[in-house]
């Protein structure tokens, strides 16, 4: 199942190093996501496959590196629009922005690169290749300075409304702690995101409870105290886990039959977390998520709730590479 999940992420990366998020084309989901191209990438990590990592962080470093003017703008003068904000989805093969009006803020997603790119660096698999890649990697963190991430309402990582959310706090605050030392990061500018997350969790936002992106503040970034990531993961169990997969939050009307659709990546996310420290609810989820496949073995975004049929967009890149993760020992 792991080599089949492998060759299904293989068939999602372009030449150039950059992932679709699935391979539907009348959904969209055949763009590159910044976020979900390095989740993708994270399969490939998990199985000692560096250089396919390498390549799509430097493919995403490329991305910005073409849009680095509009970077600057807003560095220069925080954004007022949505659309001077740095896009989070673009096209796999120019690597050009697409634009529409959707829910394109997400600070989620810059914070998640420079928490990957540090983490790399550190570990000792270079992902920055020269002065260029040093200089966008420094304007993305002065992005985040200009923009305010600590209480700038974004999109968060479901590209819905408008709000503080702790996932998108969170991932700025990892990314910022991980960067500093490579490049100049103020540490005023963390502290700042720190102090705004400890005031919402462990809510995501103040619609949102419980929500399914609070388990990103647990892995990858390891963000929260012991006492937050168990009342983070009891309320997701408690509230979220169903057969197929898990709800993204309650009243999640997206692919709603009546009743919020269940995402498969949830239970690999699940099964990632409880690897660390017990055994029995790991492989509990580990299970659900193989069971989650479909014939051709790939898991699909979600399950229309308290079915077996799932949406059009499968495989999704995010979850077969998060199942990898989890299989891995």
């Amino acid at each position: 199942m792991i080599q089949k999940s492998v060759q299904i992420l293989k068939q999602l990366q372009h030449p150039n190093g950059l992932f679709s998020a699935s391979p539907n084309e009348k959904t969209g989901y055949h763009l590159s996501w910044i976020r979900d191209n390095i989740y993708e990438s994270l399969g490939f990590e998990a199985i000692g496959d560096y250089s396919a990592v390498q390549k799509t962080l430097r493919a995403l470093l490329d991305v910005l590196l073409k849009h680095e003017y509009k970077i600057e703008h807003a560095i220069k003068e925080k954004p007022k629009h949505t659309h001077q904000y740095i896009h989070a989805r673009y096209h796999p093969a120019t690597m050009d922005e697409i634009w529409e009006e959707w829910g394109n803020k997400q600070n989620d997603a810059i914070g998640l690169l420079l928490f990957k790119i540090g983490d790399l660096e550190k570990k000792g698999i270079k992902i920055i290749r020269n002065e260029n890649d040093i200089r966008i990697i420094q304007k993305l963190v002065n992005y985040l300075q200009s923009i305010e991430y600590w209480h700038d309402k974004d999109n968060g990582i479901w590209e819905e409304m408008e709000e503080l959310h702790a996932s998108s706090i969170g991932a700025c605050v990892a990314g910022l702690r991980k960067i500093a030392g490579i490049v100049d990061v103020n540490p005023e500018l963390i502290t700042k995101g720190e102090i705004a997350l400890k005031r919402i969790l462990p809510r995501e936002s103040e619609t949102k409870r419980t929500d399914l992106a609070l388990l990103s503040l647990i892995y990858p970034f390891n963000i929260v105290s012991d006492e937050d990531g168990d009342a983070i993961l009891k309320a997701v169990e408690k509230k979220l886990v169903r057969d197929k997969g898990v709800i993204r939050y309650p009243g999640d009307s997206y692919h709603s039959n009546g009743s919020e659709a269940e995402w498969c990546m949830g239970l690999c996310w699940l099964a990632i977390i409880y690897k660390q420290f017990d055994a029995k609810k790991y492989s509990h989820y580990l299970k659900k998520a193989a069971k989650a496949m479909n014939e051709d073995g790939e898991l699909p975004e979600l399950y229309f709730a308290g079915t077996n049929e799932h949406n059009e967009n499968s495989p999704l890149g995010w979850a077969q590479s998060l199942f990898i993760v989890a299989s891995v020992k």
